[in-house]
């Protein structure tokens, strides 16, 4: 089996800076939030973040969706360290510092772009049970610029050495043009392209973008509720996840090489995975819910597990296994947080 190499794994995203707290029903209620949701902040959540930093038991971490994914990878693969490259927009100021140190612990070779009009984006997640509410303020990372970054050739040269490919739907809202030159490249050299759908925001208000990236997607990632918007705005006209996933997996794709594969998590249900024609349901571990500290991250550390089976040419089944290993270990921790070593064989 082929063993994952330096730079096999590139990830591009919105890297932000977790700030977790646990609030009570009035405080999301105050700032019109659902227990379980993911949003971009508006001006009337601005106030939400001054108010949240001031909760006695606050938690910062290196967060933004696909860095964490490419994080959990690169802990689980362990070595070679910078398997995992991560290009996204951060502001040269204190929290894109952290955001720098954070990556570097996490041996994730980090490029980048550095501005100074817009702070380092923050993501809140507020705690209420074992539900999260996400509020995202992207500043920095919305301001990612394919011609000052992505183009440049030292760049460039990074996604070239890269097998696979993962972007989470939320960059979508920030650089359709540079999730297209990577997903073109992806396909044109048979190399593996990764999409997730993110939130159900993504596929209501984001979907002409999203399906202009679909036909270079290989494999596409989702969870239940996700997938039920997604097939809600697309017209499939059915809620059933396995259909759902068939339906996506059809949709028109331009590497004919390899066929797409659509994996759907359902928390603690089975996963849902086309498997060639067939679609198949893969148990997630047992965990008593008492153990169960956050779900916050969960969905992106089963991407990273998955990752980290994939870059290195490990079969389908065998990727599942390892995402659902990861998400079992980081729900166990507050934030997408992991101990020193995985016990994963």
């Amino acid at each position: 089996m082929p063993t994952a190499s330096e730079n096999t794994l590139f990830g591009m995203g919105n890297p932000l800076l977790d700030i977790s707290a646990v609030v009570d029903k009035d405080f999301l209620d105050k700032y019109g939030l659902k227990p379980n949701d993911q949003i971009l902040a508006e001006e009337k959540h601005k106030a939400l973040f001054e108010e949240i930093v001031k909760k006695s038991k606050v938690e910062y971490h290196a967060g933004g969706s696909t860095q964490n994914s490419v994080k959990i990878a690169q802990w689980m693969i362990q070595k070679p360290y910078k398997v995992a490259t991560f290009f996204g927009c951060i502001g040269t100021d204190n929290f894109g510092e952290i955001l720098k140190k954070k990556a570097e612990e996490a041996h994730v070779d980090a490029h980048y772009y550095e501005q100074s009009e817009e702070p380092t984006g923050t993501c809140a997640a507020c705690i209420t049970g074992d539900n999260r509410s996400l509020v995202a303020n992207l500043a920095a990372a919305n301001c990612y610029k394919k011609e000052k970054h992505l183009d440049l050739d030292s760049n460039w040269e990074l996604v070239e050495k890269a097998k696979v490919y993962y972007i989470a739907g939320f960059f979508l809202t920030v650089s359709l043009e540079s999730i297209l030159r990577v997903a073109k490249h992806a396909s044109e050299n048979n190399k593996v392209f990764c999409m997730n759908l993110s939130a159900p925001f993504i596929s209501q208000f984001f979907k002409e973008p999203l399906m202009k990236v679909m036909p270079y997607v290989d494999i596409l990632f989702g969870n239940e509720t996700e997938a039920a918007t997604f097939a809600k705005e697309q017209g499939f006209e059915t809620d059933d996840i396995a259909e759902i996933a068939k339906k996506a997996r059809d949709l028109p794709k331009e590497n004919k090489q390899r066929p797409r594969v659509v994996v759907f998590t359902q928390g603690k249900d089975d996963t849902v995975a086309t498997v060639g024609e067939k679609v198949t349901m893969f148990p997630v571990l047992d965990i008593d819910q008492n153990d169960i500290v956050d779900t916050n991250g969960a969905g992106d550390a089963f991407v990273g597990g998955f990752l980290s089976e994939l870059v290195q040419e490990k079969p389908l089944e065998g990727c599942i296994r390892a995402g659902h290993y990861a998400a079992n270990v980081i729900i166990q921790r507050v934030g997408c947080t992991f101990p020193e070593k995985p016990e994963f064989d």
